[in-house]
């Protein structure tokens, strides 16, 4: 069999986004948090094939958009990712709201918003439109938290490290320059990865978050590498980890909601307080803390996220059951 896919190809801060426009499955019109267990259990064949080699690479991130399940929403969002179907991605949302806009795939009902349904919850955007290019999109996140504080481990070759759990939409293993880690100065991507695998694997055995009000969204898959800044124009430096061996090239729109929500945790965030985040690479994104709530017994915030991307083409790919590599390979 043969099937074809057409996608638009974004990237958002330098991480690339690949919307897929046609050919995805067709799944039943239930909630999508419920659409995504379905597409995970018989179309995951589908993620593979778009995001892995030799379609994809190791940080090949994407979308597919469907009709909305909640009557406030706009338009309803898979994420898929060479790490998995996740339930939600910052750099994604902002790189497929500017290709849908920009493609006329999406037709708001209050111009200037968008409001997606995610697996993670309702996700609220606001963007900015010059001379028919989405020129920056503002997301706010869904409810982040801190959810755990000083989480220690052992590490192979490194020693002790000392993290915090936070969450953005995903759960991050937060770090922050100590005794046996000095920062982001001089790091190799080669060697945030390695250390990451390291990290992500110690973790396992040691805290196994579960989201208060959704237990399907737990343990921690994701790192995020932070410093201080290099000039006075950033707030904060980062090198966000995912899937098995892929350096996020943004600073991460999870990432940076997990950040606020750990920063203001332990005091050093305040609400109304923006954050500007850097990449390895020196692309930026806006953090700000909009409020204090809660979620479940734990004190969050609602985060916003601020970045831009840029469309950069069209594929029209193909995956044909007689090729022996039709759906994807990675090399780990």
């Amino acid at each position: 069999m043969k099937n074809s896919f057409f996608c638009i190809d974004a990237h958002t801060c330098g991480n690339p986004v690949r919307l897929v426009a046609g050919g995805a499955p067709m799944l039943p019109h239930l909630p999508i948090a419920e659409r995504r267990e379905l597409f995970v259990e018989r179309h995951d064949w589908v993620r593979q094939a778009l995001m892995f080699e030799p379609r994809g690479h190791d940080v090949m991130s994407g979308a597919i958009l469907y009709p909305p399940y909640r009557d406030d929403c706009d338009v309803a969002v898979l994420f898929i990712e060479v790490s998995g179907c996740l339930p939600m991605c910052g750099a994604g949302t902002i790189g497929l709201v500017t290709s849908a806009l920009q493609e006329g795939l999406v037709t708001p009902r209050v111009p200037g918003k968008l409001a997606l349904e995610t697996p993670a919850g309702r996700v609220d955007v606001e963007y900015r439109m010059e001379d028919g290019r989405v020129s920056s999109v503002k997301m706010l996140n869904v409810t982040s938290y801190l959810h755990a504080t000083d989480v220690a481990v052992e590490i192979e070759g490194v020693g002790r490290l000392t993290v915090d759990i936070a969450y953005g939409g995903n759960y991050y293993a937060v770090v922050e320059p100590q005794q046996n880690w000095p920062g982001l100065e001089g790091a190799k991507a080669s060697t945030l990865i390695s250390l990451s695998q390291k990290l992500r694997s110690a973790l396992a055995s040691v805290i196994d978050p579960v989201h208060p009000l959704d237990e399907r969204i737990r343990g921690v898959h994701h790192v995020i590498w932070c410093d201080q800044p290099d000039n006075p124009q950033i707030d904060g430096r980062c090198a966000v980890f995912y899937g098995e061996q892929a350096i996020d090239r943004s600073p991460g729109g999870t990432g940076t909601s997990a950040r606020m929500a750990q920063l203001h945790g332990r005091g050093r965030l305040a609400v109304g307080q923006d954050f500007r985040h850097q990449s390895l690479i020196g692309t930026t994104f806006t953090g700000r803390v909009e409020s204090q709530t809660t979620l479940g017994t734990y004190t969050a915030i609602q985060p916003s996220v601020t970045g831009w991307a840029r469309v950069i083409g069209y594929n029209t790919l193909i995956v044909d059951d007689e090729d022996p590599l039709a759906h994807g390979f990675q090399i780990t």
